[in-house]
Protein backbone atom coordinates (compact mmCIF):
# COMPACT_ATOMS: atom_id res chain seq x y z
CA UNK A 1 0.00 0.00 0.00
CA UNK A 2 1.39 4.01 -0.46
CA UNK A 3 2.29 5.63 2.50
CA UNK A 4 -0.71 7.74 3.81
CA UNK A 5 -0.95 10.35 6.55
CA UNK A 6 0.97 13.79 6.94
CA UNK A 7 4.86 12.92 6.68
CA UNK A 8 7.27 13.10 9.47
CA UNK A 9 10.76 12.31 10.52
CA UNK A 10 9.59 10.37 13.85
CA UNK A 11 14.15 10.49 14.35
CA UNK A 12 13.99 13.87 15.24
CA UNK A 13 13.45 15.40 18.33
CA UNK A 14 9.69 16.81 19.62
CA UNK A 15 10.93 20.45 19.84
CA UNK A 16 12.01 20.70 16.15
CA UNK A 17 9.46 21.86 13.75
CA UNK A 18 8.22 19.34 11.51
CA UNK A 19 8.66 21.64 8.57
CA UNK A 20 12.46 22.39 9.50
CA UNK A 21 13.33 18.77 9.54
CA UNK A 22 13.51 17.69 5.45
CA UNK A 23 15.57 20.89 5.33
CA UNK A 24 17.99 20.06 7.75
CA UNK A 25 18.43 16.86 6.04
CA UNK A 26 19.43 18.22 2.62
CA UNK A 27 21.71 20.71 4.38
CA UNK A 28 23.81 17.88 5.80
CA UNK A 29 23.07 16.32 2.64
CA UNK A 30 25.16 19.12 0.90
CA UNK A 31 27.75 18.97 3.74
CA UNK A 32 28.54 14.82 2.81
CA UNK A 33 28.28 15.91 -1.02
CA UNK A 34 31.56 18.29 -0.14
CA UNK A 35 33.06 16.06 1.80
CA UNK A 36 35.36 13.40 0.47
CA UNK A 37 39.36 12.39 1.68
CA UNK A 38 40.68 14.01 -1.40
CA UNK A 39 39.91 17.32 -3.65
CA UNK A 40 40.89 16.43 -7.32
CA UNK A 41 40.38 19.79 -8.28
CA UNK A 42 43.21 20.41 -6.54
CA UNK A 43 44.95 17.98 -7.83
CA UNK A 44 48.00 20.12 -8.87
CA UNK A 45 48.12 22.04 -5.66
CA UNK A 46 48.55 18.82 -3.48
CA UNK A 47 50.86 16.50 -5.75
CA UNK A 48 53.47 19.78 -5.71
CA UNK A 49 53.54 20.37 -2.09
CA UNK A 50 53.20 16.73 -0.66
CA UNK A 51 56.23 15.72 -3.72
CA UNK A 52 53.58 13.67 -5.47
CA UNK A 53 52.94 12.35 -9.10
CA UNK A 54 49.19 13.46 -10.25
CA UNK A 55 48.75 10.30 -10.89
CA UNK A 56 49.39 9.52 -7.02
CA UNK A 57 46.45 11.78 -6.45
CA UNK A 58 44.08 10.46 -8.46
CA UNK A 59 44.28 7.14 -7.35
CA UNK A 60 43.40 8.20 -4.04
CA UNK A 61 40.92 10.22 -5.14
CA UNK A 62 39.13 7.34 -7.19
CA UNK A 63 39.79 4.93 -4.40
CA UNK A 64 37.17 7.30 -2.80
CA UNK A 65 34.91 6.59 -5.40
CA UNK A 66 35.49 2.86 -5.32
CA UNK A 67 34.17 2.49 -1.86
CA UNK A 68 31.18 4.85 -2.44
CA UNK A 69 30.11 2.97 -5.35
CA UNK A 70 30.78 -0.67 -3.28
CA UNK A 71 28.38 0.90 -0.15
CA UNK A 72 25.24 1.15 -2.34
CA UNK A 73 24.76 -2.68 -2.54
CA UNK A 74 24.63 -2.79 1.67
CA UNK A 75 23.11 0.77 2.26
CA UNK A 76 19.58 -1.00 3.39
CA UNK A 77 21.65 -3.47 5.68
CA UNK A 78 22.94 -0.31 7.03
CA UNK A 79 19.76 1.80 7.44
CA UNK A 80 18.25 -1.53 8.97
CA UNK A 81 21.30 -2.16 11.88
CA UNK A 82 21.83 1.29 12.75
CA UNK A 83 19.59 4.58 13.66
CA UNK A 84 19.97 7.84 11.69
CA UNK A 85 21.42 9.44 14.81
CA UNK A 86 24.15 6.95 15.15
CA UNK A 87 24.76 6.77 11.34
CA UNK A 88 24.78 10.97 10.93
CA UNK A 89 27.29 10.59 13.99
CA UNK A 90 29.32 7.83 12.92
CA UNK A 91 30.08 8.83 9.45
CA UNK A 92 30.76 12.02 10.76
CA UNK A 93 33.27 11.33 12.78
CA UNK A 94 34.91 8.99 10.40
CA UNK A 95 34.79 11.78 7.70
CA UNK A 96 36.77 13.99 10.11
CA UNK A 97 39.49 11.36 10.81
CA UNK A 98 40.02 10.83 6.91
CA UNK A 99 40.27 14.46 6.34
CA UNK A 100 42.82 14.91 9.42
CA UNK A 101 45.03 11.91 7.52
CA UNK A 102 44.78 13.01 4.32
CA UNK A 103 45.95 16.36 5.59
CA UNK A 104 49.51 14.73 7.21
CA UNK A 105 50.41 12.10 5.12
CA UNK A 106 52.49 11.69 1.78
CA UNK A 107 52.20 7.86 2.07
CA UNK A 108 50.25 6.83 -1.37
CA UNK A 109 49.02 3.99 0.36
CA UNK A 110 47.83 5.33 3.34
CA UNK A 111 46.12 7.94 1.15
CA UNK A 112 44.26 5.47 -0.93
CA UNK A 113 43.40 3.38 2.34
CA UNK A 114 41.89 6.56 3.58
CA UNK A 115 40.17 8.04 0.33
CA UNK A 116 38.37 4.33 0.30
CA UNK A 117 37.27 4.63 3.75
CA UNK A 118 36.15 8.12 3.58
CA UNK A 119 34.10 6.88 0.30
CA UNK A 120 32.18 4.32 2.36
CA UNK A 121 31.58 7.14 5.08
CA UNK A 122 30.06 10.04 2.70
CA UNK A 123 27.18 7.37 1.10
CA UNK A 124 26.51 6.33 4.17
CA UNK A 125 25.69 9.75 5.59
CA UNK A 126 24.21 10.54 2.10
CA UNK A 127 21.63 7.38 2.27
CA UNK A 128 20.90 8.42 5.95
CA UNK A 129 19.77 11.90 5.18
CA UNK A 130 17.93 10.85 1.88
CA UNK A 131 16.18 8.22 2.93
CA UNK A 132 14.41 9.57 5.47
CA UNK A 133 12.74 12.47 3.14
CA UNK A 134 12.35 10.02 0.21
CA UNK A 135 8.52 10.57 1.10
CA UNK A 136 8.72 14.33 1.19
CA UNK A 137 9.96 14.53 -2.06
CA UNK A 138 8.06 11.74 -3.63
CA UNK A 139 4.75 10.44 -1.80
CA UNK A 140 4.47 7.90 -3.98
CA UNK A 141 7.64 6.99 -4.81
CA UNK A 142 8.33 7.83 -8.15
CA UNK A 143 11.81 6.61 -9.21
CA UNK A 144 11.99 9.68 -12.04
CA UNK A 145 11.60 12.11 -9.66
CA UNK A 146 13.60 10.93 -6.59
CA UNK A 147 16.55 10.19 -9.11
CA UNK A 148 15.36 14.24 -10.66
CA UNK A 149 16.24 15.28 -7.36
CA UNK A 150 19.28 13.33 -6.42
CA UNK A 151 21.66 13.49 -9.47
CA UNK A 152 20.51 17.36 -9.56
CA UNK A 153 22.03 17.65 -6.03
CA UNK A 154 24.88 15.18 -6.97
CA UNK A 155 26.38 16.78 -10.01
CA UNK A 156 25.57 20.10 -9.37
CA UNK A 157 27.15 19.94 -5.80
CA UNK A 158 30.31 18.15 -7.78
CA UNK A 159 30.12 21.36 -9.80
CA UNK A 160 30.45 23.55 -6.61
CA UNK A 161 32.77 21.26 -4.94
CA UNK A 162 35.25 22.19 -7.95
CA UNK A 163 34.84 25.91 -7.75
CA UNK A 164 35.14 26.09 -4.40
CA UNK A 165 38.21 23.74 -3.84
CA UNK A 166 39.85 26.10 -6.32
CA UNK A 167 39.18 28.90 -4.73
CA UNK A 168 39.88 28.27 -1.87
CA UNK A 169 43.23 26.71 -2.93
CA UNK A 170 44.06 30.01 -5.16
CA UNK A 171 43.00 32.79 -2.86
CA UNK A 172 44.81 30.69 0.03
CA UNK A 173 46.30 26.82 0.43
CA UNK A 174 44.78 23.56 -0.51
CA UNK A 175 44.97 22.09 3.44
CA UNK A 176 41.95 24.81 4.46
CA UNK A 177 39.43 23.18 1.87
CA UNK A 178 39.92 20.73 4.68
CA UNK A 179 39.80 22.61 7.40
CA UNK A 180 36.69 23.95 6.27
CA UNK A 181 35.08 20.49 5.59
CA UNK A 182 36.21 19.77 8.86
CA UNK A 183 34.57 22.42 10.51
CA UNK A 184 31.00 21.74 8.08
CA UNK A 185 31.06 18.34 9.71
CA UNK A 186 31.52 19.30 13.24
CA UNK A 187 28.78 21.19 13.28
CA UNK A 188 26.95 18.71 11.80
CA UNK A 189 27.83 16.21 14.19
CA UNK A 190 26.88 18.99 16.95
CA UNK A 191 23.06 19.44 15.00
CA UNK A 192 23.02 15.98 15.20
CA UNK A 193 23.47 15.83 18.99
CA UNK A 194 21.08 18.47 19.66
CA UNK A 195 18.34 17.31 16.98
CA UNK A 196 18.10 13.58 16.69
CA UNK A 197 17.20 10.88 19.27
CA UNK A 198 18.12 7.31 19.01
CA UNK A 199 14.69 6.50 18.64
CA UNK A 200 14.47 3.20 16.43
CA UNK A 201 11.43 2.97 13.97
CA UNK A 202 12.12 -0.47 11.78
CA UNK A 203 13.24 -3.55 13.38
CA UNK A 204 16.83 -4.03 14.00
CA UNK A 205 18.23 -6.07 11.23
CA UNK A 206 22.24 -6.85 12.29
CA UNK A 207 24.81 -7.20 9.46
CA UNK A 208 24.91 -10.95 8.99
CA UNK A 209 24.70 -12.94 6.15
CA UNK A 210 27.32 -10.12 3.94
CA UNK A 211 29.60 -11.36 2.15
CA UNK A 212 32.41 -8.95 2.75
CA UNK A 213 35.13 -11.34 1.14
CA UNK A 214 33.22 -10.44 -2.21
CA UNK A 215 33.41 -6.69 -1.35
CA UNK A 216 37.16 -6.78 -0.80
CA UNK A 217 37.15 -9.06 -4.20
CA UNK A 218 35.45 -6.35 -6.23
CA UNK A 219 37.04 -3.53 -4.36
CA UNK A 220 40.52 -5.40 -5.80
CA UNK A 221 39.17 -5.59 -8.89
CA UNK A 222 37.94 -1.94 -9.92
CA UNK A 223 41.02 -0.67 -7.84
CA UNK A 224 43.26 -2.74 -9.96
CA UNK A 225 41.36 -1.35 -13.26
CA UNK A 226 41.99 2.34 -11.97
CA UNK A 227 45.56 1.60 -11.43
CA UNK A 228 46.11 0.52 -14.59
CA UNK A 229 44.29 3.24 -16.52
CA UNK A 230 45.65 6.17 -14.16
CA UNK A 231 49.28 4.89 -14.55
CA UNK A 232 49.43 3.00 -17.89
CA UNK A 233 50.41 5.98 -19.66
CA UNK A 234 53.45 6.67 -17.09
CA UNK A 235 54.89 3.41 -17.47
CA UNK A 236 54.02 2.86 -20.88
CA UNK A 237 51.42 0.52 -20.59
CA UNK A 238 52.53 -3.22 -20.95
CA UNK A 239 56.26 -2.06 -21.60
CA UNK A 240 56.22 -1.90 -17.59
CA UNK A 241 56.06 -5.01 -15.25
CA UNK A 242 53.46 -2.85 -12.81
CA UNK A 243 50.90 -2.82 -15.36
CA UNK A 244 51.11 -6.20 -16.32
CA UNK A 245 51.05 -7.20 -12.39
CA UNK A 246 47.85 -4.67 -12.02
CA UNK A 247 46.17 -6.98 -15.06
CA UNK A 248 46.88 -10.17 -13.72
CA UNK A 249 45.91 -9.63 -10.13
CA UNK A 250 42.77 -7.74 -11.46
CA UNK A 251 41.47 -10.57 -13.80
CA UNK A 252 42.27 -12.70 -10.98
CA UNK A 253 40.21 -11.51 -8.27
CA UNK A 254 37.40 -10.83 -10.87
CA UNK A 255 37.12 -14.75 -12.36
CA UNK A 256 37.66 -15.61 -8.27
CA UNK A 257 35.03 -13.36 -7.72
CA UNK A 258 32.83 -14.52 -10.16
CA UNK A 259 33.36 -18.37 -9.33
CA UNK A 260 32.39 -17.96 -6.08
CA UNK A 261 29.39 -15.88 -6.46
CA UNK A 262 28.10 -18.97 -8.29
CA UNK A 263 27.76 -21.26 -5.45
CA UNK A 264 27.81 -19.24 -2.25
CA UNK A 265 24.31 -18.24 -1.11
CA UNK A 266 24.91 -14.30 -0.66
CA UNK A 267 27.40 -13.05 -2.81
CA UNK A 268 28.10 -9.75 -2.54
CA UNK A 269 26.85 -9.10 -6.43
CA UNK A 270 24.95 -12.14 -7.56
CA UNK A 271 26.21 -13.71 -10.81
CA UNK A 272 22.35 -12.86 -11.58
CA UNK A 273 22.35 -9.14 -11.51
CA UNK A 274 24.45 -9.29 -14.36
CA UNK A 275 22.05 -10.98 -17.40
CA UNK A 276 19.44 -7.96 -16.46
CA UNK A 277 19.21 -5.99 -19.95
CA UNK A 278 19.08 -2.68 -18.26
CA UNK A 279 22.22 -3.51 -16.22
CA UNK A 280 24.46 -4.42 -19.03
CA UNK A 281 23.05 -2.49 -21.84
CA UNK A 282 23.25 0.93 -19.44
CA UNK A 283 27.02 -0.22 -18.17
CA UNK A 284 27.90 -0.86 -21.74
CA UNK A 285 26.39 2.33 -22.49
CA UNK A 286 27.94 4.41 -19.62
CA UNK A 287 31.75 3.95 -21.14
CA UNK A 288 30.57 5.37 -24.69
CA UNK A 289 28.84 8.15 -23.25
CA UNK A 290 32.30 8.62 -20.99
CA UNK A 291 34.00 8.51 -24.24
CA UNK A 292 32.26 10.91 -26.19
CA UNK A 293 32.44 13.23 -23.30
CA UNK A 294 36.25 12.33 -22.57
CA UNK A 295 37.36 15.76 -24.67
CA UNK A 296 36.36 17.26 -21.08
CA UNK A 297 39.09 15.50 -19.07
CA UNK A 298 41.99 16.10 -21.62
CA UNK A 299 41.33 18.16 -24.55
CA UNK A 300 39.50 20.89 -23.05
CA UNK A 301 42.15 21.22 -20.11
CA UNK A 302 44.92 21.41 -22.95
CA UNK A 303 43.16 23.80 -25.25
CA UNK A 304 42.04 25.58 -22.32
CA UNK A 305 45.68 26.14 -20.47
CA UNK A 306 47.87 25.62 -23.90
CA UNK A 307 46.23 27.88 -26.52
CA UNK A 308 44.01 30.08 -24.23
CA UNK A 309 45.86 30.77 -21.63
CA UNK A 310 43.77 30.46 -18.94
CA UNK A 311 44.66 30.30 -15.53
CA UNK A 312 43.03 28.12 -13.15
CA UNK A 313 40.67 30.33 -11.92
CA UNK A 314 39.34 30.82 -15.36
CA UNK A 315 39.15 27.03 -16.07
CA UNK A 316 37.17 26.16 -12.98
CA UNK A 317 34.56 28.70 -14.10
CA UNK A 318 33.72 27.01 -16.92
CA UNK A 319 32.06 25.04 -14.47
CA UNK A 320 29.44 27.58 -14.26
CA UNK A 321 28.17 26.85 -17.59
CA UNK A 322 28.00 22.97 -16.69
CA UNK A 323 26.54 23.39 -13.84
CA UNK A 324 23.80 26.01 -15.45
CA UNK A 325 23.19 22.85 -18.40
CA UNK A 326 22.54 20.22 -15.60
CA UNK A 327 20.48 22.51 -13.78
CA UNK A 328 17.93 23.16 -17.01
CA UNK A 329 18.37 19.37 -17.95
CA UNK A 330 17.04 18.32 -14.52
CA UNK A 331 14.10 20.61 -14.97
CA UNK A 332 13.85 19.28 -18.52
CA UNK A 333 13.88 15.94 -17.15
CA UNK A 334 11.53 16.07 -14.70
CA UNK A 335 8.60 17.54 -16.90
CA UNK A 336 8.87 15.39 -19.75
CA UNK A 337 10.24 12.30 -18.17
CA UNK A 338 9.14 12.35 -14.30
CA UNK A 339 5.54 13.94 -15.19
CA UNK A 340 4.79 12.92 -19.07
CA UNK A 341 6.69 9.76 -18.75
CA UNK A 342 8.10 10.04 -22.32
CA UNK A 343 10.30 6.33 -22.89
CA UNK A 344 13.75 5.75 -21.54
CA UNK A 345 14.29 5.71 -25.46
CA UNK A 346 13.07 8.90 -26.54
CA UNK A 347 15.06 10.43 -23.68
CA UNK A 348 17.97 8.67 -24.42
CA UNK A 349 18.06 9.56 -28.00
CA UNK A 350 17.66 13.45 -26.39
CA UNK A 351 20.26 13.32 -24.47
CA UNK A 352 23.21 11.29 -26.70
CA UNK A 353 21.86 14.35 -29.28
CA UNK A 354 22.85 17.42 -27.23
CA UNK A 355 25.83 15.69 -26.45
CA UNK A 356 26.81 14.94 -30.24
CA UNK A 357 25.48 19.35 -30.92
CA UNK A 358 28.24 20.06 -28.08
CA UNK A 359 30.69 17.71 -30.19
CA UNK A 360 30.24 19.43 -33.27
CA UNK A 361 30.32 23.25 -31.68
CA UNK A 362 33.23 22.60 -30.83
CA UNK A 363 34.59 21.07 -33.85
CA UNK A 364 34.04 23.96 -35.64
CA UNK A 365 34.40 26.69 -32.94
CA UNK A 366 38.00 26.20 -31.47
CA UNK A 367 40.70 28.57 -32.65
CA UNK A 368 43.39 30.13 -31.26
CA UNK A 369 41.79 33.24 -30.03
CA UNK A 370 38.19 31.57 -29.61
CA UNK A 371 36.62 34.33 -26.91
CA UNK A 372 35.71 32.52 -23.59
CA UNK A 373 32.24 33.48 -24.09
CA UNK A 374 32.12 31.15 -27.22
CA UNK A 375 32.35 27.97 -24.89
CA UNK A 376 28.94 28.75 -23.24
CA UNK A 377 26.61 27.15 -25.79
CA UNK A 378 28.86 23.46 -25.89
CA UNK A 379 29.66 23.39 -22.49
CA UNK A 380 25.59 23.84 -21.58
CA UNK A 381 24.70 21.62 -24.39
CA UNK A 382 27.19 18.84 -22.34
CA UNK A 383 25.78 19.02 -19.02
CA UNK A 384 22.08 19.24 -20.26
CA UNK A 385 22.62 16.23 -22.52
CA UNK A 386 24.71 13.89 -19.72
CA UNK A 387 22.57 14.58 -16.67
CA UNK A 388 19.16 13.54 -18.94
CA UNK A 389 21.35 10.24 -19.50
CA UNK A 390 22.32 9.71 -16.33
CA UNK A 391 18.88 10.14 -14.87
CA UNK A 392 17.33 8.02 -17.61
CA UNK A 393 20.28 5.00 -17.15
CA UNK A 394 19.89 4.96 -13.22
CA UNK A 395 15.95 5.09 -13.60
CA UNK A 396 16.12 2.39 -15.99
CA UNK A 397 17.45 0.18 -12.50
CA UNK A 398 14.48 0.55 -10.85
CA UNK A 399 12.74 -1.96 -13.15
CA UNK A 400 15.49 -4.78 -12.10
CA UNK A 401 13.93 -6.78 -9.29
CA UNK A 402 14.19 -5.59 -5.97
CA UNK A 403 16.76 -8.14 -4.27
CA UNK A 404 19.25 -7.11 -7.40
CA UNK A 405 18.29 -3.40 -7.55
CA UNK A 406 21.16 -2.09 -5.36
CA UNK A 407 23.79 -4.56 -6.52
CA UNK A 408 22.51 -3.27 -9.61
CA UNK A 409 23.40 0.51 -8.57
CA UNK A 410 27.28 -0.30 -7.51
CA UNK A 411 27.44 -1.97 -11.30
CA UNK A 412 26.46 1.01 -12.63
CA UNK A 413 29.11 2.71 -10.35
CA UNK A 414 31.78 0.96 -11.46
CA UNK A 415 30.84 2.82 -14.89
CA UNK A 416 29.68 5.91 -14.26
CA UNK A 417 31.98 6.88 -11.03
CA UNK A 418 34.98 4.52 -11.29
CA UNK A 419 36.58 3.66 -14.43
CA UNK A 420 34.54 5.16 -17.27
CA UNK A 421 35.74 8.37 -16.83
CA UNK A 422 39.74 6.76 -16.83
CA UNK A 423 38.91 4.27 -19.23
CA UNK A 424 37.99 7.43 -21.66
CA UNK A 425 41.11 9.52 -20.88
CA UNK A 426 43.08 6.87 -21.20
CA UNK A 427 41.73 6.21 -25.01
CA UNK A 428 41.87 9.82 -25.69
CA UNK A 429 45.46 10.34 -24.53
CA UNK A 430 46.50 7.81 -26.25
CA UNK A 431 44.94 8.56 -29.84
CA UNK A 432 45.68 12.55 -29.20
CA UNK A 433 49.59 11.25 -28.58
CA UNK A 434 49.18 9.34 -32.21
CA UNK A 435 47.79 12.26 -33.83
CA UNK A 436 49.83 14.47 -32.51
CA UNK A 437 52.61 12.30 -34.28
CA UNK A 438 51.22 12.25 -36.84
CA UNK A 439 50.43 15.96 -37.65
CA UNK A 440 53.44 17.31 -36.27
CA UNK A 441 55.40 15.00 -39.07
CA UNK A 442 52.78 15.91 -41.89
CA UNK A 443 52.83 19.71 -40.86
CA UNK A 444 56.80 19.79 -40.96
CA UNK A 445 57.68 17.65 -42.93
CA UNK A 446 58.64 20.52 -45.07
CA UNK A 447 60.15 22.83 -42.78
CA UNK A 448 64.31 21.67 -43.66
CA UNK A 449 67.00 24.18 -44.41
CA UNK A 450 66.31 23.89 -48.09
CA UNK A 451 63.10 25.94 -47.56
CA UNK A 452 64.13 29.40 -47.59
CA UNK A 453 60.96 30.61 -45.49
CA UNK A 454 61.59 28.67 -42.70
CA UNK A 455 65.12 29.10 -42.41
CA UNK A 456 64.81 33.00 -41.63
CA UNK A 457 62.89 32.37 -38.18
CA UNK A 458 64.62 30.80 -35.16
CA UNK A 459 64.25 26.98 -34.88
CA UNK A 460 62.12 27.41 -31.34
CA UNK A 461 59.94 29.60 -32.42
CA UNK A 462 59.44 27.45 -35.86
CA UNK A 463 59.06 24.62 -33.58
CA UNK A 464 56.81 25.95 -31.34
CA UNK A 465 54.23 26.57 -34.01
CA UNK A 466 54.40 23.26 -35.76
CA UNK A 467 53.46 22.06 -32.16
CA UNK A 468 50.72 24.57 -31.82
CA UNK A 469 49.77 23.95 -35.36
CA UNK A 470 49.58 19.93 -34.96
CA UNK A 471 47.87 20.41 -31.53
CA UNK A 472 44.46 22.09 -33.10
CA UNK A 473 44.36 19.65 -35.70
CA UNK A 474 44.64 16.79 -33.78
CA UNK A 475 41.85 18.43 -31.40
CA UNK A 476 39.98 19.06 -34.57
CA UNK A 477 40.39 15.41 -36.20
CA UNK A 478 39.43 14.04 -32.43
CA UNK A 479 36.28 15.96 -32.26
CA UNK A 480 35.27 14.50 -35.90
CA UNK A 481 36.12 11.14 -34.56
CA UNK A 482 33.68 11.29 -31.71
CA UNK A 483 31.27 12.97 -34.34
CA UNK A 484 30.92 9.95 -36.21
CA UNK A 485 30.58 7.82 -33.19
CA UNK A 486 27.84 9.86 -31.84
CA UNK A 487 25.57 10.02 -34.95
CA UNK A 488 26.44 5.87 -35.25
CA UNK A 489 25.00 5.62 -31.70
CA UNK A 490 21.90 7.71 -32.63
CA UNK A 491 21.50 5.80 -35.59
CA UNK A 492 21.55 2.79 -33.34
CA UNK A 493 18.79 3.82 -31.40
CA UNK A 494 16.44 5.19 -34.02
CA UNK A 495 16.08 1.64 -35.53
CA UNK A 496 15.51 0.22 -32.10
CA UNK A 497 12.25 -0.34 -30.81
CA UNK A 498 11.14 0.50 -27.47
CA UNK A 499 8.27 1.35 -25.76
CA UNK A 500 9.17 1.23 -22.11
CA UNK A 501 8.17 4.19 -19.56
CA UNK A 502 9.52 5.20 -16.47
CA UNK A 503 6.80 4.01 -13.32
CA UNK A 504 6.55 4.55 -9.32
CA UNK A 505 7.92 2.16 -7.43
CA UNK A 506 6.24 -1.59 -7.05
CA UNK A 507 3.62 -1.04 -3.98
CA UNK A 508 5.32 -4.35 -2.83
CA UNK A 509 7.90 -2.17 -2.03
CA UNK A 510 6.45 1.22 -0.83
CA UNK A 511 7.71 1.23 3.01
CA UNK A 512 10.56 0.88 4.31
CA UNK A 513 8.78 -2.26 6.38
CA UNK A 514 7.86 -3.93 3.65
CA UNK A 515 11.17 -3.89 2.17
CA UNK A 516 12.71 -5.78 5.32
CA UNK A 517 9.86 -8.26 5.04
CA UNK A 518 10.94 -8.99 1.91
CA UNK A 519 14.27 -9.27 2.05
CA UNK A 520 13.64 -11.48 5.04
CA UNK A 521 11.45 -13.90 2.67
CA UNK A 522 14.77 -14.13 0.12
CA UNK A 523 16.61 -15.44 2.87
CA UNK A 524 14.42 -17.72 3.90
CA UNK A 525 13.67 -18.97 0.20
CA UNK A 526 17.51 -19.05 -0.50
CA UNK A 527 18.58 -21.14 2.83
Amino acid sequence: MQHSGPFSIPEFRGFVPEKARPWILIVFFVIYQFSGGVYMAAVSEMSGSLALMQEDVLMAGYASLVGLALTFTIMLRLKFCFTTKTSLAVTALGLIACNLICLHTSSVPLLVATCFTAGIFRMWGTFACNSAIQLWVTPKRDMAVWFCYIQLCVQGFLQLSGLTTIFVAFFTQWEYMHWLIIGLLLCLLLLTGVFFSNRRIIPKLPLFGIDWMGALLWAATILCAIFVLNYGSYYDWYQSSYIWMGTVFGLGALALNLWRASFIRHPYISNKTWTYRNVWLTFVLYFVLDILTSPSHELEMIYSERILGYDSLNLISLNWMVLLGIVLGVIFTYSFFALRKVTYKTMTLVGFTLVVGYLLMMYFTIDYGLPKEMLIVPLLLRGFGSIIIIITFITALSTTPFEHFWQSLTIQSFASACCGSLFSSAVITHVFKYTMKKNTMLIGATLDNVNTGASRVSSGWLWGSVQQQAMMVSMKEIYGLLCMLGFFCILIFLLKESSLRPKALHPKFSTIRHAIKHQLKMDRIAD
